[in-house]
């Protein structure tokens, strides 16, 4: 999966101030989903029955698409779980 510039910038942004996500959405290949989740650790968003999971470690942001197949709380238990262990490892 590769993102574009601003794609990236807006769901970075979107951990500090989620007010841009909450009104427009958060984009991804150019496909927008809508917004579910911003904190400052995790964004989550949905487009029809497939949705996206981004979580902030201390060094990088996971990124992960789940399609249709996939439930959203297997996908998310999961990606939060790496999450986890990158923060554990100082990552």
């Amino acid at each position: 999966m590769a993102l574009q510039p601003n794609e990236i910038g807006e769901i970075v942004q979107g951990f500090d101030n989620p007010a841009g996500l909450q009104s427009n959405g958060l984009h991804i290949q150019g496909q927008k989903f809508m917004l579910l989740r911003a904190d400052d650790r995790s964004i989550y968003g949905r487009h029809d029955a497939e949705g996206v999971i981004c979580v902030r470690t201390k060094q990088t942001v996971l990124i992960a698409h789940y399609p249709p197949t996939v439930q959203a709380g297997e996908a998310t238990k999961i990606v939060e779980q790496l999450a986890d262990y990158l923060i554990g490892v100082q990552y």
